[in-house]
């Protein structure tokens, strides 16, 4: 279980991997549980203005418990994983909400199931694996706005990932396309009242991992691609994500730091729906923290913890009100790793082995493995060709 351990679920991970994140507050539409009309200043629930890229699909540090470039053995592996995030929200924005000081804040929490199947396959020189997550969590956005929501996040599916080894270099590289598909909760006025989102996120990726005496040196590069939302016609801009780990296994236990950046890296594209006006078009999180890992033989377990360190946003023109605002905190992942199948194993090929004794009859013993116990036969022969059992 150990290869499992150290394999990608960055693929699930993405591991990841890996999923979803119920994070629509950070797209100022939960937050915002926004206005009857672009100079009106009641909150409610009903009216939330779509937050555009002030988010992302996928909770950044999700992919950083364990992933790694490598495939694991064929076999169809399970992720349980769970994570807490605990920010508030910073920008200039923060300003008009709280005019007296302070600052809202916006926890959510996300349970998450995940399959990983790797059938044995090779395309290229790479192994193949496919990852399904099914997400599902719940948001609050606290004063002034008080509001909340719990449903299912949209599907993660990533039908293709790639992974080489690169000899015994100790370096693995793999590539894959993941979506998110918009079939979460969703309701309100524009789509934003819930955990789903109305719309297509497409994220290929690339990571490079160097495994070698207990390291797991692991850089993992992804980005989401928005389609517009199908109720607002409202794009969110491409988010850029950059995830790193520096771990190293000691027994069973693995140990090390772990690193995230997540920024917007395009601009978003509004709509009629909010008379052209914009949310947020830039944003920039950097957060640092721990990983630990423990490796039980069947199923590993591991737990990483970060605090993000710097959130920036900018805004667009014209601005919706009241200005751009991103989230800035704390958070905690913990994930159970195992394998629910595996194809049984090929049966050996016979060995022969052949000793003529004084009498001129040759023994040929022939030893077969089936299943788990060896079956030996003996076939006695004699040079002239005749041959008796």
């Amino acid at each position: 279980m150990s290869d499992f351990s150290k394999s990608s679920f960055a693929t699930a991970h993405r591991i990841h991997g890996s999923t979803s994140d119920v994070r629509k507050q950070m797209r100022f539409n939960k937050i915002l549980a926004a206005t009857a009309g672009f100079a009106a200043a009641a909150w409610t629930p009903a009216h939330a203005y779509e937050a555009g890229a002030a988010g992302w699909a996928q909770k950044p540090g999700i992919t950083l418990g364990g992933g790694t470039a490598a495939a694991p053995p064929p076999g169809l592996y399970m992720i349980d994983q769970v994570y807490t995030y605990q920010p508030n929200l910073v920008g200039p924005g923060n300003s008009v909400l709280n005019p007296q000081g302070g600052t809202t804040s916006v926890p959510s929490a996300v349970a998450s199931a995940v399959f990983v199947w790797v059938p044995g396959w090779n395309f290229l020189g790479a192994t193949y694996n496919a990852s399904w997550a099914i997400p599902a969590g719940m948001f609050a956005v606290c004063n002034p706005i008080n509001v909340e929501a719990a449903g299912l996040i949209n599907t993660y599916i990533a039908p293709v990932e790639l992974s080489w080894k690169l000899g015994d270099s100790g370096f693995h590289v793999k590539t894959g396309l993941g979506m998110y598909v918009p079939d979460g909760t969703v309701s309100g006025i524009n789509g934003l009242g819930n955990v789903g989102n109305a719309w297509w996120t497409f994220m290929p990726e690339f990571v490079v991992s160097y495994l070698k005496n207990g390291w797991n040196l692991m850089a993992n590069i992804y980005e989401e691609i928005n389609t517009r939302s199908t109720v607002t016609q409202y794009r969110s801009g491409d988010i850029l994500h950059a995830e790193f780990t520096a771990t190293k296994s000691i027994g069973k236990w693995t140990v090390g730091p772990v690193v995230y950046y997540a920024g917007q890296v395009s601009d978003d594209t509004s709509s009629a729906f909010y008379h052209g006006a914009i949310n947020v078009n830039r944003y920039n999180i950097w957060a640092a923290g721990a990983e630990l890992g423990y490796n039980f033989g069947p199923a590993q377990l591991t737990v990483w913890a970060l605090d993000e360190v710097s959130a920036n946003a900018s805004g667009g023109s014209p601005q919706l009100p009241p200005g751009p605002l991103i989230t800035k905190g704390f958070s905690a992942f913990a994930q159970l790793s195992y394998r629910l199948w595996a194809p049984d194993e090929p049966a050996a090929a016979p060995s022969l082995r052949s000793i003529t004794n004084s009498r001129g009859f040759v023994t040929i013993r022939l030893r077969a493995v089936q299943g788990h116990h060896a079956v030996c036969r003996r076939v006695w022969l004699r040079k002239s060709g005749r041959a008796s059992r």
